[in-house]
């Protein structure tokens, strides 16, 4: 039996909602903040959907809470505290934190 993720992800509303939303947003949005052009790969919910939230079509089909991202950002979103962290040399060998693509 699906879950009520899967269930609402696999829906026609989601679907066409997110199509929308895509169109008018292609790049990721928070790429464009750092003056970066990338193409967006996910329609993410800012506000993340969980059981209590996930049946109200007024929260989860609703365009202020959704954000095109890449999937450097979605990533970055979902996992960032759940991955260890990563370190490399900048150009003058110091040891620094790398947040990018490995």
């Amino acid at each position: 039996m699906r879950s009520v993720d899967d269930r609402f992800y696999h829906s026609k509303a989601w679907k066409n909602c997110r199509d929308e939303y895509k169109k008018l947003h292609p790049y990721c949005e928070r790429c464009l903040k750092e003056g970066k052009l990338v193409p967006m790969d996910i329609v993410h919910h800012k506000v993340h959907l969980n059981a209590l939230n996930i049946s109200d079509t007024s929260f989860t089909l609703n365009f202020d809470n959704l954000e095109s991202l890449c999937k450097d950002c979605h990533n970055k979103e979902h996992f960032a505290k759940t991955l260890p962290k990563r370190y490399k040399f900048d150009e003058k060998g110091q040891l620094i934190l790398y947040e990018g693509k490995a």
